[in-house]
């Protein structure tokens, strides 16, 4: 099992800028991969961003290459998602992930093993 805690959700004016943080616990696996996904009010989930926690390839959707950066600390057992010159339409309730493999087709089809609960950011225009 491993459990994700998120952190760093709030409110901020667009063009602003917000670090959201998991915290993962438990087991973890040397192909294990991590995510962040985001659901907008009246919206499906979708997949915003991934790294593989071993060699830390990071992957992103289209809408927020250049603005979003995923990372990961492995010695506290973290990954970031640092997310500048945010836009109203990133207003979101964002939830980290976890995966046993590292898969394009899990991540964007929100396959995950593993949820955290989410933290909501919203941005102000």
């Amino acid at each position: 099992q491993v459990q994700l805690v998120e952190s760093g959700g709030g409110l901020v004016q667009a063009g602003g800028s917000l670090r959201l943080s998991c915290a993962a616990s438990g087991r973890t696996f040397s192909s294990m991969s991590m995510a962040w996904f985001r659901q907008a009010p009246g919206k499906e989930r979708e997949f915003v961003a991934a790294i593989t926690w071993s060699a830390g390839i990071t992957y992103y959707v289209d809408s927020v290459k250049g603005r979003f950066t995923i990372s990961r600390d492995k010695a506290k057992n973290t990954v970031y998602l640092q997310m500048n010159s945010l836009k109203p339409e990133d207003t979101a309730v964002y939830y980290c992930a976890a995966d046993s493999m590292i898969s394009y087709s899990r991540w964007s089809g929100g396959a995950m093993d593993y949820w955290g609960t989410g933290t909501l950011v919203t941005v102000s225009s």
